[in-house]
């Protein structure tokens, strides 16, 4: 009988995203079997607003439940744009400019399979999320990282310029940034669109915090800086903006051709989106302006929470200007390596975080750094500093 290889490169995924699927399972387990305070995974303990999740049990009741349309609903897309433009002056066409795709993730591989061929280079902020290898690796191409590097992360501008090449195809922006919570300015985004403009680039940008920024500091979609709007797609998703990340409802906007392809893809990868959820995330969007700003400045407390709690046992956290998440460097506690910090974690006090290496593609990256998820209930923020005490005494 013949066999399979599965070790060879075309049955691979990316050393980034296999790594990271591993890890993110094993501490998961570890979390299970130790009973610990779970602050790896990034998806909040508490819902989104009542009148969205009243919406969706009126839809699934009203039978909403069979496929909607391929691009999404008309409701949904037209919400969709009339939050760009409410909130950044940003107008598509909901007919021809907008898909709902199950999540952001399937946005962000379906843009990548459409448009790189193999032997291209996608750039992306290293570290970065773990799909991003993965879909660029499925697509036969070769992710290139540009640093965020600790202890500052912050974008490194003369590498950005210097690792573009003829083989440049894309670049991949996201900001706010996972997992290091940094959030690009004016300056750092002007120098991608140059760079864009002037090398004739696709990008793609990952905006799933868009709303999730803290301290006054605010979101600038590289859409709107000059010669971009027609090379861009900007990729966002009710999840992290309305706690509803179990969901999947995202979109994708950017210039009809370049939608049209993207949705080529997408109807083979999930066909069609979570019917009874887009009048939920509609109404949403149209209406839960409030809701969010207050959700964000409760965010906002959380992060302050848990800043506390890591420096009571020595660590100084990167206060992160948006997302969900803080970084640590581990070295005040005796560790040189993150992942055997947090193998050690939830053994010795029962409280479980992530290693940053799994979020980089160079080796060795990242290696004394450690992400923590503040968004949990404040009950489970502090439950985790309590615990957390204990690597005093251990």
């Amino acid at each position: 009988m013949a066999t399979v290889d599965v070790s060879s490169s075309r049955f691979k995924a990316g050393r980034v995203g296999s790594t990271a699927a591993t890890v993110f399972a094993e501490m998961s387990a570890l979390a299970v079997a130790t009973d610990s305070v779970n602050l790896g995974q990034g998806f909040p303990d508490y819902d989104g607003p009542d009148f969205m999740l009243a919406a969706a049990e009126r839809a699934i009741a009203e039978g909403v439940n069979q496929y909607p349309p391929g691009r999404g609903t008309a409701a949904l897309r037209q919400a969709v744009v009339d939050h760009g433009r409410r909130h950044y002056g940003l107008d598509y066409d909901p007919e021809r400019e907008v898909i709902i795709t199950t999540g952001a993730t399937e946005a962000l591989a379906a843009a990548i399979l459409a448009f790189v061929d193999p032997g291209d280079e996608v750039i992306a902020l290293e570290p970065f999320y773990d799909s991003y290898a993965a879909s660029v690796a499925l697509a036969g191409g070769r992710i290139v990282g540009v640093g965020v590097f600790g202890p500052d992360f912050v974008l490194d501008l003369e590498e950005l310029r210097a690792v573009v090449t003829p083989r440049t195809k894309m670049i991949l922006v996201n900001s706010p940034h996972n997992p290091t919570g940094t959030v690009l300015g004016r300056p750092e985004l002007a120098t991608i669109a140059e760079l864009a403009v002037e090398h004739d680039l696709l990008v793609v940008c990952d905006e799933v915090y868009e709303h999730l920024v803290f301290d006054g500091v605010e979101h600038l979609p590289l859409a709107g800086f000059p010669g971009m709007r027609e090379r861009t797609l900007r990729i966002s998703s009710s999840g992290k903006t309305f706690s509803a990340t179990g969901w999947k409802i995202g979109w994708a906007l950017g210039p009809a051709q370049l939608v049209t392809e993207l949705t080529a893809v997408k109807q083979f990868l999930t066909y069609v989106s979570g019917a009874p959820f887009q009048p939920a995330i509609a109404l949403a969007l149209d209406q839960g302006d409030a809701w969010v700003a207050a959700a964000r400045d409760e965010l906002q407390g959380k992060r302050d929470r848990l800043a506390e709690g890591l420096r009571s046992v020595g660590l100084q956290p990167a206060i992160p200007l948006g997302t969900y998440f803080m970084t640590t460097d581990v070295r005040p506690l005796g560790y040189d390596d993150g992942v055997a910090f947090c193998r050690d974690l939830p053994h010795r006090c029962g409280v479980v975080a992530i290693p940053h290496q799994v979020f980089y593609a160079r080796t060795g990256a990242g290696r004394p750094y450690v992400r923590w998820a503040f968004c949990k209930s404040d009950p489970v923020l502090d439950e985790a500093a309590r615990r957390l005490a204990g690597l005093n005494a251990s």
